[in-house]
């Protein structure tokens, strides 16, 4: 958003990247460093819909289907069916007409597919599968059975499972979160053992969270190739490598069932909550009531976790979104996390899975006395965290997305605001920031102040055009998605401070003083221009929020006279006070101060 602030005789340019701190923000690109983003294009869906858009937010493709699109090696749009992340049991793959080329439909009753999604090379069949997470339902039987707290009732209990299918959607293996449990309230039973001693099995009596429907609310997963490994997230603050090559059985789905539901189906590493298998404190509140510790858990509510692929800057990495929910801060926000799961104590690359809490932790302070943070331990292995300077710039209580790009910089989507930022690594400086204008009420140019989600994205991804998706395609921009000419910040317009005196053009572009001045129906805005050029003429309220754009066209040699009437975009009357109307014009500004009384 675009704000203004007066500073005795200066005008401060300020640009803000975020919808938190205020009512009103202007949606699309906001921002562009074209000297420092990763060249391509930025997939996302929305409301039903898929949009492939440039850098100034021009529509390139858009596909009929929008709820978690990506893009295959085999050239194809793949997305779930409905439009709601937490319930899909359709999935469909797109050619670049919309035509469904692949479909598949999970059909078993007590199977229910939620969040995510992703179709594979698998090595040892030597072909492409499509694997899933689907809630597995169980019955309160089976949980007692297994050693759940009989204390307890159990009513519609689930837990997720990774379902692999072949193109014909034959399942050809599957692992699930039952398969690997362990408990130490029941010494008879086969899944008795010591939580500490368990890391690769989940304890079924978690405190204050039994087993229920959707329990562990898994939302991403992610394979590797190389390691023939599947990593998978729940939101409860914690991700798990589980072994697919080692329990996959080609052309043999019971016996690969039956092998990753063995021993050899154990977590082979899990991060985030130590706490959770007895080797690690939880967070709590202090005896003082106004103070909170993280303890030793890393993220909360969690999503997208992946392993940063070869090639990219920190390949066989792990990237995820830490939406931070449940760490209890005192004041929470989001944060990238990368985190590479080789290293000791000491900080050696050990080339095999450490357990976190092994590794150690480092107490970290907060960076500045105005976050309002106490101290926390953050693993040894997280090499690298992205968070806003200022903690309401970024945070998304659910969903979100980032994508380690080949330049080094990370495309983050923070689902809440439909807010996608692409992040410098050196400094964490951002160079590029749009604002999804898709909402509940439709396309808005400006989004006002609503509830979280209201033009939330899931995710959102950064391809180049040689990617096989786009080649031999028509990329020829059209339209931005609301119709509005791009009208963004670039570097050359965040600087510290400008004197209305120096921030005039070069040559004899002149913004004259509006007249009458003060004005109480309407006033006259005279500009002069000494050769052609596309010119924007906006008028800003006093706090910074856009009011009204007057033109934004291509003008000839020449005096020209604009009238504002007192009105906004909305052709509402504003309110009396000061106001700013700003010229732009070959990347140079102009502003000037006027006065509305009524």
């Amino acid at each position: 958003m675009k704000k203004i602030l007066l500073l005795s005789s200066f005008i401060f340019f300020i640009f803000s990247a975020t919808a938190q701190e205020c009512f009103m923000i202007k949606t699309e690109t906001n921002y562009w460093d074209a000297s420092g983003t990763y060249d391509g294009y930025t997939l996302f869906g929305t409301r039903g819909t898929s949009y492939l858009i440039d850098f100034e937010g021009h529509v390139i493709h858009t596909w009929p289907i929008g709820t978690n699109p990506r893009f295959t090696e085999a050239g194809t749009l793949l997305d779930a069916v409905g439009g709601n992340p937490s319930n899909q049991n359709t999935w469909e793959e797109l050619d670049w007409n919309g035509n469904v080329v692949w479909s598949y439909t999970e059909t078993r009753s007590n199977y229910h597919g939620h969040h995510d999604f992703e179709k594979i090379y698998n090595t040892k069949l030597g072909d492409s599968t499509f694997i899933y997470i689907a809630n597995k339902d169980l019955t309160s039987a089976q949980c007692l059975a297994a050693g759940c707290d009989a204390s307890q009732t159990y009513t519609n209990p689930q837990m997720d499972a990774i379902v692999e299918v072949n193109r014909q959607g034959t399942v050809i293996w599957e692992w699930c979160f039952f398969d690997h449990v362990v408990q130490d309230m029941y010494s008879g039973l086969p899944t008795y053992g010591i939580i500490a001693s368990s890391p690769g099995k989940i304890n079924l009596n978690i405190a204050g969270n039994p087993v229920k429907s959707d329990w562990l609310h898994c939302n991403s997963l992610d394979y590797n190739q190389d390691l023939d490994m599947i990593v998978i997230n729940s939101v409860h603050g914690e991700f798990y490598v589980i072994d697919h090559g080692n329990t996959f059985v080609p052309n043999l789905p019971d016996s690969s069932i039956a092998r990753a539901a063995s021993s050899l189906g154990d977590f082979k590493y899990r991060f985030g909550d130590p706490a959770k298998y007895n080797s690690g404190n939880p967070p709590s509140v202090l005896t003082n009531w106004d103070k909170s510790t993280t303890g030793n858990k890393q993220i909360g509510g969690a999503h997208d976790i992946q392993w940063i692929k070869p090639g990219l800057p920190g390949a066989g990495n792990f990237l995820v979104f830490n939406n931070a929910e449940n760490l209890f801060e005192l004041t929470p926000q989001s944060y990238i996390f990368e985190i590479n799961p080789y290293l000791n104590s000491s900080g050696t690359n050990t080339g095999s899975f450490v357990n976190p809490p092994d590794a150690g932790y480092n107490i970290v302070s907060p960076a500045n006395s105005n976050l309002m943070k106490e101290k926390k331990n953050i693993s040894k292995q997280v090499v690298w965290i992205y968070s806003s300077k200022n903690n309401v710039d970024f945070y998304s209580t659910i969903g979100g997305s980032a994508q380690r790009l080949p330049n080094g910089n990370t495309l983050v989507c923070s689902m809440n605001d439909g807010h996608f930022f692409e992040v410098y690594p050196g400094d964490s400086s951002i160079v590029w920031e749009y604002i999804n204008p898709m909402t509940r009420d439709g396309l808005k140019h400006v989004k006002p102040d609503n509830y979280p989600t209201y033009n939330g994205v899931f995710r959102a991804y950064r391809y180049t055009s040689d990617h096989p998706a786009l080649t031999g395609h028509d990329l020829t921009p059209g339209n931005t998605m609301t119709g509005f000419t791009p009208d963004y910040f670039t570097p050359g317009d965040l600087t510290a401070v400008k004197n209305n005196s120096y921030d005039q053009p070069k040559k004899n572009d002149m913004l004259n003083q509006n007249y009458p001045n003060p004005f109480n129906n309407n006033t006259t805005i005279e500009f002069n221009l000494d050769e052609s050029k596309q010119v924007s003429v906006v008028i800003y309220d006093f706090l910074g929020n856009l009011v009204k754009s007057l033109v934004n066209k291509t003008y000839s040699k020449g005096n020209y006279k604009l009238k504002w009437d007192g009105t906004n975009d909305s052709g509402q009357n504003v309110t009396s006070g000061t106001y700013f109307y700003v010229l732009k014009a070959d990347n140079q500004q102009i502003s000037r101060k006027m006065i509305l009384i009524k």
